[in-house]
């Protein structure tokens, strides 16, 4: 019996290694490996990575393979014995010296790579990267260009309303964060409210984004291209919806980009002196509000009970509309609702909470404007 189980344990081993041998062959495709990247450093680590890797794999051949030789060659089934020596200081200096030797061979070009992916100085663009509750802000320093960037709302319908699924699902955003070839960016990484971690593989760049301190990265890509990351930090129920993407644009592109998002910041301060009609707030509040609080206050309005409160019949949607207005401007401390002063624009921010003072059945036939959200903030 014994050797009948002995047996079909080998059979099994034998049908997994058979299993896994065309995997083998496409470690790339099952991500089974480190991504060699496209920056000189992201090539650098993966270099060392093999590099280490090797010498690993090196040391365990020759130590299991000196053990299973002794095993095989000096069984007690050959007559072997037992040698019976104490203490020897030259095998006591070789296990002691070799490993030494070993180490401080890895250690140099180890430190070697640490001090270039360390080394944020004389960087050509600056960008201050806030993680939220679940969305990044990018803000490009000294060119007054910010947004934030979320999570697709193609993805968003491929996720909960059931259609067809793309390959990168997951991994769009509504706005994609550029670069310029050929130029040092330093990226400035921290957070709002609890830790993420920004992280893109490609450039070979993830930092720790922690409330109340600024970490530091850098990149230089030679070559146009788009590049995704996600979010590595468990951060809560939204973790998995963080995604990033970053494009490198030749610098003449990259400026003319630059100069779209000023434009575009000029014509939303223009749209906040607009006076928009009843069904218009509505409607561009419901988007909003699909991006911004569904997540949280569900999208039939009911929210979590003992999470999130519901929108429906709420006290905040039915009561003064300064107590709304402070909500969804300042948020609430202490609790998960955050201040969307920054996230919205005045526009936005009229639209939704028009939206939420009429909808799930609260039908409080307000509207609010785009000039109201502006007074708000400025204290008027």
């Amino acid at each position: 019996m014994l050797i009948r189980s002995n047996r079909s344990l080998s059979l099994l081993l034998a049908c997994l290694i058979l299993a896994m041998l065309p995997g083998i062959g496409s470690a790339g495709e099952l991500q089974l490996n480190m991504t060699e990247g496209v920056t000189a450093v992201s090539q650098e680590v993966y270099k060392l990575h093999m590099t280490i890797l090797w010498v690993c794999v090196a040391i365990g051949v020759v130590v299991f393979g000196a053990m299973f030789y002794s095993m095989f060659a000096h069984r007690k089934s050959r007559g072997a014995k037992a040698a019976n020596f104490h203490e020897s200081l030259k095998l006591e200096i070789l296990w002691t010296a070799l490993p030494l030797f070993i180490l401080v061979g890895m250690a140099f070009p180890a430190t070697s790579t640490l001090v270039k992916i360390y080394d944020t100085d004389n960087a050509d663009l600056d960008i201050l990267v806030t993680g939220y509750q679940w969305k990044w802000k990018y803000e490009y320093l000294g060119k007054d260009v910010s947004f934030f960037s979320n999570l697709s709302a193609k993805s968003k319908d491929q996720i909960y309303d059931g259609k067809a699924k793309s390959e990168d699902y997951l991994l769009d955003v509504d706005k994609v964060l550029y670069i310029p070839t050929g130029k040092k960016v330093r990226f400035l990484v921290t957070a709002q409210d609890v830790i993420h971690s920004w992280w893109v593989p490609e450039l070979a760049v993830k930092r720790d984004a922690i409330p109340g301190f600024i970490n530091e990265a850098w990149t230089r890509v030679e070559e146009p291209g788009l590049f995704h990351g996600q979010c590595a930090e468990l951060c809560g129920k939204d973790h998995g919806f963080m995604p990033i993407m970053v494009e490198a644009l030749p610098p003449e592109k990259f400026e003319q980009w630059l100069e779209e998002q000023k434009a575009e910041a000029l014509a939303v301060a223009e749209a906040a002196k607009q006076t928009l009609s009843f069904d218009e707030l509505y409607s561009q509040g419901e988007a909003v509000y699909n991006q911004y609080c569904s997540a949280c206050h569900q999208a039939n309005g009911q929210g979590i009970p003992g999470n999130f409160p519901a929108i429906a019949g709420s006290k905040v949607a039915t009561g003064e509309l300064s107590g709304h207005l402070s909500v969804v401007i300042k948020g609430v401390s202490g609790t998960s609702m955050q201040s969307f002063a920054d996230q919205l624009t005045p526009v936005e921010a009229a639209a939704v909470i028009t939206f939420q003072r009429n909808a799930f059945g609260n039908n409080m036939g307000q509207s609010v404007q785009p000039i109201d959200i502006v007074k708000y903030q400025q204290g008027q």
